[in-house]
């Protein structure tokens, strides 16, 4: 019986954006996954829950388990609350972000049985505790985790205080709030108008200031905005005010999305702001794919140089260190194999697509002799999992934009933006053996 083994990163120390695509490409496969009788266990910790509860529990079901009448469902559960449990004693105390576990036997399309074994931190804390045992595998609250995503911010400002809060999702939270007491205007003449005017501006001015400082505090971490979006929301044009200062912080005024007008300040204010912006927040994640899919097609119009498309190119540049970033559809659908020769030392790398791989001649050398296969691999995987080591950065994006469509029909789905400029067309070709731009081998 075969046993895999997947073992989930630190959300914290990997890119956002490819540690959700992972936890994607995870759901698809454990929601095809199926086993024979009820021998597929789906446990999901939630952050300051205690690994002695789930391990007392996990003994108690194990109990429970033994009495099935059936000998091969019972010995299928047991092994699997025995994998289970050996997969805890790994872990001290639950990760910060909780734990989720996947394990059990499925049977594979040949209609073989194939152990699986899946631990890991998601990239964000996951509210939700799941124990089930099954035919299949429970990825609802994985899915749940992947809808709330975009964390964003929103300033609520009007005459009588300010509000700042998040919204991640469902969940909604307070940072903070302050009151300001404000001089109102007044019917006064004389010379005292003028002055009461000048304090009134000033005390304004203030107020903005303070606002537009405490917004750095909170919505910027490491020289970087923590938010997807901004949302400023007030009665009066005080939000006008704040967004077009000088003393806002260019960084957060780049992630303004909408200027809102709510009839409250405060917490009902905050209420009203979030069901206004609604509509703009859901189309955050399309603005940005636009943005950069942009960015690469202006490279192209300008005919700057710093740009590449095609299997051959994009990993001739990535090995170059040139690639700055470096941007993948979600689908791309190339397999990477790696194949070794009995005779001879040197690894032969492969990227292939479904057509190409029905001819099976590639994995015979020039003298005919069948090669030894070392890896097999999806490649936007392996590069989900090596992107760091090129000094890039990965951007996986959709074909659901006519920008995205474009950059999938008209450039194969892969490319990037390069640091400076590479001239593809002077490389030495003396190792490579291509037979079109979908195939890449080298030595």
């Amino acid at each position: 019986m075969d046993e895999i083994g997947y073992t989930g990163k630190d959300g914290s120390s990997c890119d956002r954006n490819v540690e959700i695509w992972k936890i994607k490409k995870l759901i698809k496969s454990l929601e095809l996954a199926r086993g024979n009788g009820t021998s597929m266990i789906s446990l999901i910790i939630p952050p300051k829950d205690q690994i002695s509860r789930v391990s007392k529990m996990l003994a108690d079901e194990f109990g429970t388990a033994s009495n099935i009448k059936s000998r091969v469902n019972r010995l299928s559960v047991l092994g699997a609350i025995t994998s289970v449990q050996q997969r805890l004693k790994l872990y001290s105390k639950v990760p910060p972000n909780g734990l989720v576990i996947y394990c059990g036997t499925i049977v594979t399309d040949e209609g073989k049985e194939k152990k699986v074994n899946i631990d890991f931190e998601p990239f964000k804390p996951i509210n939700t505790s799941l124990y089930l045992c099954d035919n299949k595998f429970h990825t609802e609250a994985l899915s749940a985790l992947l809808a709330d995503d975009n964390k964003f911010g929103f300033i609520v400002m009007d005459g009588n205080g300010t509000l700042f809060g998040t919204l991640q999702g469902n969940s909604r939270e307070v940072l903070h709030k302050f009151t300001v007491d404000l001089p109102k205007k007044h019917g006064r003449g004389g010379q005292s108008a003028l002055r009461f005017a000048r304090l009134r501006m000033e005390k304004r001015h203030n107020y903005v200031r303070k606002v537009a400082e405490t917004a750095v505090s909170f919505y910027i971490t490491n020289d970087k905005p923590n938010v997807s979006g901004l949302v400023l929301a007030g009665s009066a044009d005080f939000k006008t005010e704040l967004s077009q200062s000088d003393m806002f912080d260019p960084r957060l005024q780049a992630k303004v999305i909408k200027l809102v007008d709510v009839s409250y300040g405060g917490e009902n204010g905050f209420n009203q702001a979030i069901e206004l912006a609604a509509e703009s927040l859901q189309n955050v994640k399309f603005i940005q794919e636009k943005k950069l899919i942009g960015k690469y097609f202006d490279e192209i119009s300008q005919d700057t140089g710093k740009y590449c498309f095609g299997i051959v190119d994009t990993l001739r540049a990535l090995e170059l260190g040139a690639v700055e970033t470096l941007v993948c559809w979600e689908n791309l659908d190339i397999q990477r194999y790696v194949l070794k020769s009995h005779s001879s030392p040197e690894v032969k790398v492969l990227h292939l697509t479904p057509e190409q791989e029905k001819d099976k001649s590639y994995i015979s050398d020039e003298a005919g002799v069948e090669l030894e296969l070392v890896e097999s691999l999806p490649l936007l995987e392996w590069l989900a999992n090596n992107y760091k080591s090129f000094g890039t950065t990965l951007e996986i994006i959709t074909d659901r934009s006519q920008e995205g469509s474009q950059f999938v029909r008209g450039f194969g789905g892969i490319g990037g933006l390069l640091r400076y400029k590479v001239d593809f067309q002077n490389f030495q070709c003396d190792e490579l053996d291509l037979l079109d731009d979908d195939l890449y081998d080298y030595d």
